[in-house]
């Protein structure tokens, strides 16, 4: 998903309110140095930086999906090299092992996610109540 960019509602308000102190005078200078061109000149300023960022963004953007392909291609190739070291050397060996696969002969035996039964009795569980103090709660009906 790609990053929202950026605009800027200032810099939108910056350039009405300019293009209206244009009509009424191209070159006011206000003193304090609060003038026309000064005014443009920054907002031609916060232009160039929003569009930047922006472009840092979809830059950014298109790293990202480089990097994730990327991933997706060394995940395939960590498999692929693993599956030809069984492949040459056998699952049970010890190069097997050593490529980071789990040999044949040293994989849990049944099915995944179950547990191995060790014992067929039930244990037997009994709940008791007591009240704060250790002694058994009053009955009240």
């Amino acid at each position: 998903m790609a990053r929202r960019k950026r605009t800027s509602i200032v810099l939108e308000r910056a350039v009405r309110r300019a293009a209206g102190i244009n009509s009424i005078a191209p070159n006011l200078d206000l003193g304090n140095g609060l003038s026309l061109p000064g005014f443009s000149t920054l907002i031609e300023k916060m232009r160039t930086r929003e569009n930047a960022y922006n472009t840092a963004l979809s830059n950014l953007d298109k790293l990202y999906r480089e990097m994730l392909q990327t991933e997706d291609e060394l995940g395939d190739m960590t498999e692929h090299m693993l599956m030809a070291v069984g492949t040459r050397y056998g699952k049970s060996s010890v190069e097997y092992g050593m490529a980071g696969g789990v040999p044949k002969n040293q994989r849990r035996k049944g099915l995944r996610g179950e547990l191995p039964i060790l014992n067929t009795e039930q244990p037997q569980f009994v709940a008791s109540v007591e009240g704060k103090n250790g002694n058994k709660p009053a009955v009240t009906s």
